[in-house]
Order: C-alpha cells, then sequence, then structure tokens
C-alpha cells in the first residue's frame, strides 16, 4: 500500500472506499510537505482543492483588522480541512498554518465531486462536517459575545474536551497540547487573562495543567460551573 492510500484509508470519510475508488483517488492527490509556521494557503486564494493532514498538526485562523489572530480550528491526522472548496467559487476566507512539519493531501474538489455522486455515505459525511464545523463556530462566538473570561475559558475547554477528549481513570484528558496563547485566540482573549483563569481553575481543582496538556480532573462539576452563568 502506498503512503498516500494509506493516509487516505485513516480520513474517516474516506476508511470505507472501495479499493477501486481509493487507488483512484490516491492516484489523483498531490502530496505536500510544510514546516513548522508555513502558511499552507491564504484568504484570497482561489479554493480548488480539499486537503487531507496526514500527519503534523494545523490550524485554522483568520486576522482581525488590529492584528490579532483568531483560532477558528485545529486540525489533527485523519481529518480534512479547506472544505468550503465545495461550496462555490469563492477565495478561501480563512488561513491555514502548520503548527509543526505536516504532510498534506491535496484532492481536485472535482474528484471528490465524482467520489460523492456515486458514495452518497461520503456526501452525506462531508455535509455532517460542514455543519459541525459551522455549528462549533457559532457556539465559540456566542460564547465570546455574551460570557465573562472565565466562563469563555470554561465553554472552550468543554468544546476541546468533546472533540479531543479522552477518558483517564476518573478524569479527562485534552489530547491537544497548547498554550496560553492559543487558548486565548480560541475565545478572543489576552495571554494573560487566560493565565489568570486557568491558574484560578487549577487551585479550585476543575483542571490540572502539565506540559501544555489540560486534564479536566471532574467533567460534571466543569459543566454546571459553565452553565451557572
Amino acid at each position: 500500500m502506498s503512503s498516500k492510500l494509506w493516509y487516505l484509508k485513516r480520513c474517516d470519510l474516506f476508511e470505507r472506499l472501495t479499493p477501486e475508488q481509493a487507488e483512484q483517488l490516491e492516484g489523483r492527490a498531490i502530496m505536500r510537505r510544510f514546516g513548522r509556521g508555513d502558511i499552507i494557503y491564504l484568504p484570497s486564494e482561489m479554493a480548488r482543492s480539499v486537503l487531507v493532514l496526514a500527519s503534523g498538526r494545523v490550524k485554522i485562523k483568520g486576522v482581525t483588522p488590529d492584528g490579532k489572530e483568531f483560532i477558528y480550528a485545529f486540525i489533527e491526522p485523519g481529518e480534512i480541512f479547506g472544505e468550503l472548496a465545495l461550496v462555490g467559487d469563492s477565495p478561501r476566507e480563512e488561513f491555514a498554518e502548520a503548527l509543526e512539519a505536516s504532510e498534506i493531501l491535496a484532492i481536485d474538489r472535482d474528484d471528490l465531486f465524482a467520489l460523492m455522486a456515486a458514495r452518497p455515505d461520503v456526501s452525506l459525511g462531508i455535509t455532517k462536517l460542514l455543519g459541525l464545523r459551522r455549528r462549533r463556530i457559532e457556539m465559540r462566538l456566542r460564547n465570546i459575545m455574551f460570557r465573562s473570561n472565565r466562563q469563555r475559558v470554561l465553554g472552550v475547554l468543554l468544546e476541546l474536551l468533546d472533540a479531543y477528549g479522552e477518558r483517564s481513570g476518573s478524569d479527562w484528558r485534552i489530547r491537544l497540547r497548547l498554550s496560553h496563547q492559543e487558548l486565548a485566540s480560541l475565545i478572543g482573549a489576552t495571554r494573560e487573562t487566560v493565565t489568570i483563569v486557568l491558574g484560578q481553575l487549577q487551585l479550585e481543582g476543575f483542571i490540572r495543567v502539565q506540559r501544555r496538556l489540560i486534564t479536566i480532573l471532574d467533567r460534571d462539576r466543569l459543566v454546571a460551573e459553565s452553565a451557572a452563568e
């Protein structure tokens, strides 16, 4: 099995393709490599391909008029991104940046359209993905607009726990290693504010932070606290 085909099979959307379908998609996909900090695409670029992260880690971000970064999502291996290429012919609306050395498979959107026509399950999966990511962004925006800094941090921890959480005994660990600045960019706050709130939550026994990994010590309590305001 070629490396491109192996990476495609790691993506949930493509793992059930027939060997013929997978080989056809793999044969036309282009492998691209990026170093840490490299920009994968810009808002001004025309969206002609959908991307699968084969290895590494990517963030999708925007930049406010005053130059502040806002992170929409983190992309982990096996996930697709740039999926709005399937919606229309407009330029991309955000930046994609490699957070570490990354390998990416670029799939021409026409090839993906053909696959979606032949495989309704793939089409449904992409539709669900679009809806899920839109809901997450809408929830984050509501979290930013109407809640205190503490509630913003609690809200984004629950979002990350839902997307990247794994059970560890009685605790829950968020698999992503996140800096305080990255957390701040997720909720429209300053790094200093996030540092203060995380410190308070540790003292109160909600979380533990070690080497940029966050462990939720009492999930039910965190949910209740987040809903309290």
